[in-house]
């Protein structure tokens, strides 16, 4: 059966397969890719893992790494549920909105890929991220074989608890 699919960006935990599969269970490696011009950051508190969170934010500078999955369109109401938004809600009562994003396979310009990923809604003094949380990040970096600077960037991620 040939079904319709979608490319989702993911940067912060879903880079781990497990993590993702447990809403997109279809969701297989496409490749690495680059997001240009922006940096991973924790602007909000997840109430299911009781810590801060990643998201991405526009700054000339920086790049985000992560990974292209593809994903049955079947599954996009079950990651957007897991992603904490809705569609019949305002934006902003959303704590994470998605959106379409250009990265670029392996960093190359000459390689664009249209991808879903998601934004977070910010809140007033989130929490650092837990060991476990930034964990996750790292393990999925490494499924991912993201480049090494990449990785010792994110191991310098601040944590709540040692």
């Amino acid at each position: 059966m040939n079904q319709r699919t979608f490319y989702y960006f993911a940067y912060g935990s879903n880079l781990k397969l497990s993590e993702i599969q447990r809403s997109c269970p279809t969701a297989e490696r496409k490749c690495r890719a680059k997001l240009p011009a922006h940096a991973l950051v924790f602007p909000r508190k997840s109430i299911g893992r009781n810590c801060g969170v990643a998201s991405v934010t526009a700054r000339a500078g920086s790049d985000v790494w992560g990974g292209v999955y593809e994903i049955s369109e079947l599954e996009r109401e079950k990651l957007e549920s897991r992603e904490g938004f809705k569609p019949d809600r305002p934006l902003p009562a959303n704590a994470y909105v998605p959106s379409f994003m250009t990265v670029f396979v392996d960093g190359d310009p000459a390689q664009p890929i249209e991808a879903t990923t998601f934004i977070a809604n910010p809140q007033p003094n989130p929490p650092l991220p837990s060991l476990d949380y930034k964990g996750l990040i790292i393990d999925g970096a490494r499924e991912w074989n993201l480049h090494a600077k990449y990785l010792a960037t994110l191991e310098q991620i601040q944590t709540s608890n040692p």
